[in-house]
This record gives structure tokens, C-alpha cells and sequence, in this order.
């Protein structure tokens, strides 16, 4: 069945996923903002909210738009740059909250330059194999495994989540690497999937910024 398909299919739940989740991130993403108190909070959570927003928004254009081949260059880029930009900016509010300040500092700094290196790398080389940039994902995602010990003290509930998110992600990032389990080339494949538990990965990490904002 799969075989009759051309190659330039794209199963029937591509982007709605993200589709759907960009509006949710964004009025929940701008709640947060407007109830976080204090200064450090409101910032940390709006950069934060921001590269939601980004993610889910821009892959949802990605995805669900017929572009020329310019336009799709273009939008991969920022698709694909936007991983590593969603990365930083969850661990932004949670080592500025739960943190201690050099301790924090030091995480932003080493999450931050990796970032700013990945989106460098798939701007720069935007046909590079996956089995070279997916594990880079994984490793800036797992870089705060480091300061794990700081974070459970700090709050055990939120670090629980943030290793669930993390968890999330990873499988996602293994499914999107080797493309199986693939369900359903017509309707719902191995991409849907990863995109479903970047979503999971997401909202298990707001609810761990929440819980460090109102500490």
C-alpha cells in the first residue's frame, strides 16, 4: 500500500499537531508571563513562552504549507533551528528559579552557546544527515543531567517533570532518527508521532517552569 505513494507525501496529520498546540502554548505561555512575580520571573518565562511559540508555530507552517523549494529551505532552517532554541529557553526560567545564581549562570551559559552552535550548524548545513544533528539535540537537551543533584534539592516535583519532558524528547528524537515505529504512511507516521511527544515533552516541562515560578 505504502509503495503506491509518491515521495512527496505527507501523511494526513502532518503539522496539526503542532497546528494545534501553538495557540495553547501561546495563551498559556503569556498567562504565565503575566502572573509570574517578580522581574526575573517575567523575563525567564517569556523567553521561554517565546521559543514555545516559535517551535510549535513555525513547524506548523512548515508543515501543513505546499512552498516552493526557496520558501521550504527557508522554513526548515527555522524549524530545525527552533529544537535547539526550545532547549535553552525551557532551562532559562528553571535554572534562574531553582538555581543557585552561579550555578545558573553557569548552566544558561553552557545551554546558550550550545544552542547558538546548533542553530549555526543546521542554518549553515541544512542537509546534514540525521544521524549527525539529531544526537546533537539530544545532547543540549541532557547537558542539565549535570546539575541534577541542585535541581531535585531544589524542588523534587519540577525535576521529576523536567526528566519526563526530557525523557519525552529523546524518544521522540530516536523515532525521528531511525523513522520507525512508521503507522501509517498515509495518516499518521513515524513524524507525527515525534512531533506528538514533543508536545508531551513540552507540556510536562511548562508545568515544571509553573511549579519553579510559583515556589
Amino acid at each position: 500500500m505504502t509503495s503506491t505513494l509518491p515521495a512527496d507525501h505527507k501523511p494526513s496529520w502532518r503539522g496539526w499537531l503542532h497546528a494545534a498546540t501553538a495557540p495553547l502554548v501561546l495563551i498559556a505561555g503569556t498567562l504565565l508571563v503575566l502572573l509570574a512575580p517578580g522581574t526575573d520571573a517575567k523575563i525567564t518565562t517569556a523567553i521561554y513562552a517565546f521559543t514555545g511559540v516559535m517551535l510549535f508555530g513555525t513547524s506548523a507552517l512548515y508543515h501543513r504549507g505546499n512552498w516552493t523549494p526557496r520558501t521550504k529551505i527557508l522554513l526548515k532552517r527555522l524549524d530545525h533551528s527552533n529544537i535547539m532554541l526550545v532547549i535553552a529557553g525551557s532551562y532559562t526560567p528553571l535554572s534562574a528559579l531553582l538555581l543557585p545564581r552561579s550555578t545558573a549562570t553557569l548552566l544558561l551559559w553552557l545551554i546558550w552557546s550550545g544552542a547558538v552552535g546548533g542553530v549555526l550548524f543546521r542554518v549553515l548545513w541544512v542537509g546534514a544527515p540525521r544521524w549527525l544533528y539529531v544526537p546533537i539535540y539530544v545532547l543540549l537537551g541532557v547537558t542539565a543531567l549535570f546539575f541534577l543533584p541542585q535541581f531535585w534539592a531544589a524542588d523534587t516535583l519540577a525535576t521529576i517533570l523536567i526528566c519526563l519532558g526530557g525523557a519525552f524528547y529523546i524518544a521522540g528524537a530516536v523515532i525521528y532518527g531511525i523513522k520507525k515505529p512508521n503507522f501509517s504512511a498515509r495518516h499518521f507516521g513515524f513524524h507525527e508521532l515525534f512531533h506528538a511527544l514533543t508536545v508531551a515533552g513540552f507540556a510536562a516541562q511548562f508545568v515544571a517552569v509553573a511549579l519553579a515560578v510559583f515556589a
